[in-house]
């Protein structure tokens, strides 16, 4: 395919015109993979299908609902913001709707790759038609929107209509290479690149990927902690679990064309360097010496590949927050071993006057916790520490002995979870060894990120009253899941059929009621822009629903009712005028006026405007900050040092109701 694009001078009160010849697309429609099942396909289609029909906790029939089902799911993981497919197409592929379940049952894969082979070249088609786009220079001077998600939206009637998407995308594109400072030119050159590696990647296709998503439309249609592995990523997988990597420390996953971090490895490079989150967007990645490589629509596994490196290399990375108007920047990092001993239980000690306060912060429930966690209460008692805080934000949970185990440490002894399988049975797992390691006022503060193990803990102290639970309403993961080979010892295949993980058991507070889709409701709860409504397991599509069983026998230690009532009388006076949580209700009125909004300007002064507004801001709180500190004032943000650190306002809050729970006592 040819790309130019045109230019014109003016010299002399004549006009010169010329033509250069753009970067071209290395590849044609000829190139692109006719992607097919392969022998092993069948049999692995079967195995996955007989798992979780018969060994899944939820009971459901593979009939012709649930293929609907998975058919809209495929067509949702194929094409997410309804970008490449038209009405047609879906009107063509709506004779498979019904066949999913039959050809899961047969091991059959027709439907999976005839839908899989028409978006391959419909993706094509659209990052061929952005680099006709690209042939003229463009104004950015006229009141136009760019739509961000379109997933809600009818799918788009014809191709003039996706000309008409794909021409705004594109303009979206080049608008945010020139905020950053790029010439025409430059953007020209960075897009072209970028939509040429989108096709190469595309020509890389592999029948293995197609499968992986045909599996995985199934295993989500269950549940949403139910998936299929290939083989080459059931690898990656034990590498983790292992914690054998050598890299940043940084979970990632794809979402339309972005590389996003979906979590931190604690004590990782990636997480302490504190200029990375979960939902951001890695957009270019480079080495040490050499450019940065523009990475957006790369494959997964090849990003990751560039991440990765020896100890001691440097990675660097650029990074697009999550936001409509995000400005992107770069962060360095010094690739690392990831080992089990960075994501170890932590302590430290906050100084109030002549009282103190303990924090131990629990990372993930990994097997050896609650021996670690004993380790560090010695330290904190040795300290004479007035309180203590149990840090669980961010903490996804992990070794459910573990959870039971930490618990025990706290009370004498007694039931910690109940444990239920598919066919109604109920196991009480407790602590029994009658010995308490920490008997002081306590209090545990959650966010809606911390998860299964970590939700139990909360739970049973909450029920237990030893301690009182501050935060945010977290996350709503009550199940258990069983990771197993699909391959049998007898086979041929060589371990080419891949893994499953599917959810076999839901626990249960001890109190009977589920921590499932409701998760642990704090009996003090932090001012937060995260609305359980629209995040959190609630919100999954086919999560288990919320139900309880018959409460375990066990002896609250205290009624905590009237010291909480208190205790939340004197948080909410001290909050009522702190600056800090007044930043908080500004960041929350901020996002509830924004959230809704789904387009975003391509006018480019528009977007100075509130690039420059939101600059300001930010430069303004961190000068309140600075003077409320007795510090001098930030002339730009520029001067503001890349490992400065906000006040952790929730840890600092929760320390303080310790020393309320203190007096009160």
């Amino acid at each position: 395919m040819n790309c130019r694009f045109r230019f014109s001078l003016v010299a002399a009160g004549m006009m010169l015109a010329a033509t250069a010849q753009a970067l071209e697309a290395k590849y044609t429609v000829e190139d692109i993979p006719a992607l097919q099942a392969e022998k092993q396909h069948s049999t692995a289609s079967k195995r996955v299908t007989s798992r979780f029909t018969r060994s899944h906790y939820k009971q459901f029939t593979l009939d012709d609902d649930f293929s609907e089902g998975i058919f809209n799911r495929y067509l949702e993981m194929l094409d997410y913001n309804k970008n490449f497919l038209t009405q047609s197409d879906i009107n063509e592929f709506d004779k498979w709707a019904s066949e999913f379940d039959d050809q899961l049952k047969s091991g059959k894969s027709e439907a999976a790759y005839e839908i899989f082979n028409r978006v391959l070249l419909r993706r094509f088609e659209r990052y061929q038609y952005a680099l006709t786009v690209l042939d003229e220079p463009m104004k950015f001077d006229n009141d136009e929107e760019f739509i961000i998600d379109r997933s809600e939206l009818p799918w788009p009637k014809d191709n003039k209509e996706l000309d008409a998407l794909w021409y705004s995308r594109v303009k979206y594109d080049a608008l945010n290479l020139k905020l950053a400072g790029k010439e025409w030119e430059e953007i020209q050159e960075t897009l072209s690149k970028r939509y040429n590696n989108a096709i190469k990647r595309l020509v890389q296709t592999k029948n293995e990927d197609v499968f992986q998503i045909y599996m995985n439309a199934f295993a989500r249609e269950v549940d949403p902690h139910t998936s299929y592995l290939s083989p080459r990523n059931a690898e990656q997988f034990q590498s983790e679990m292992n914690l054998s990597l050598e890299g940043i420390g940084a979970v990632l996953q794809t979402e339309d064309d972005y590389t996003v971090i979906r979590s931190l490895v604690a004590g990782g490079p990636a997480s302490n360097s504190k200029q990375l989150a979960p939902g951001d967007r890695i957009i270019g990645v480079g080495q040490e010496k050499g450019d940065v490589v523009d990475v957006i629509g790369w494959r997964l596994d090849d990003v990751v590949q560039l991440i990765k490196g020896p100890k001691g290399t440097k990675v660097r990375l650029e990074i697009l927050p999550e936001g409509p108007n995000a400005k992107s920047y770069s962060v360095t990092i010094v690739r690392d071993k990831i080992r089990l001993e960075d994501r170890a239980v932590k302590s430290e000690v906050l100084e109030f006057g002549d009282l103190s306060v303990g924090v131990i912060e629990i990372p993930s429930f990994y097997v050896g916790l609650s021996e670690d966690t004993k380790v560090q209460l010695a330290k904190l008692n040795e300290q004479n520490v007035d309180g203590i805080v149990i840090d669980l934000r961010d903490n996804g949970g992990g070794a459910l002995s573990e959870a039971t185990a930490l618990t025990g440490l706290f009370i004498k002894g007694g039931p910690v979870v109940q444990v239920r399988d598919s066919y109604g049975r109920v196991k009480v797992n407790g602590d029994s060894d009658q010995h308490i390691y920490y008997d002081g006022p306590m209090t545990i503060l959650i966010n809606r990120y911390s998860a299964s193990a970590s939700e139990i803990f909360a739970a049973a102290l909450q029920d237990y009253g030893r301690a009182v639970v501050v935060g945010e309403q977290s996350f709503g993961k009550g199940t258990v899941q069983q990771h197993r080979s699909l391959n049998h010892i007898y086979d041929l295949f060589d371990n080419a059929l891949g893994h499953v993980q599917y959810t076999i058991q839901k626990f249960y507070r001890i109190n009977g009621g589920s921590t499932q889709h409701l998760g642990v409701v704090p009996d003090i709860a932090f001012p937060s822009a995260v609305d359980p409504s629209e995040t959190g397991e609630s919100v999954e599509d086919n999560a288990l629903p919320w139900d309880s069983i018959k409460p375990a026998q066990f002896k609250q230690v205290k009624d905590k009712t009237k010291q909480v009532a208190s205790l939340t009388k004197q948080h909410e006076s001290r909050v009522k005028g702190d600056m800090e949580f007044g930043f908080i209700l500004d960041d929350i009125a901020r996002y509830q006026a924004e959230k809704d909004r789904n387009s975003i300007s391509l006018n480019y002064q528009t977007r100075r405007d509130e690039e420059a507004s939101e600059d300001k801001a930010r430069l303004e709180r961190l000068n309140i900050r600075q003077k409320s500190l007795g510090e001098a004032p930030f002339e730009s943000l520029e001067d503001v040092p890349k490992d400065y650190e906000a006040p952790d306002v929730y840890l600092n809050e929760a320390a303080k109701i310790t020393l309320d729970m203190l007096n009160i006592s």
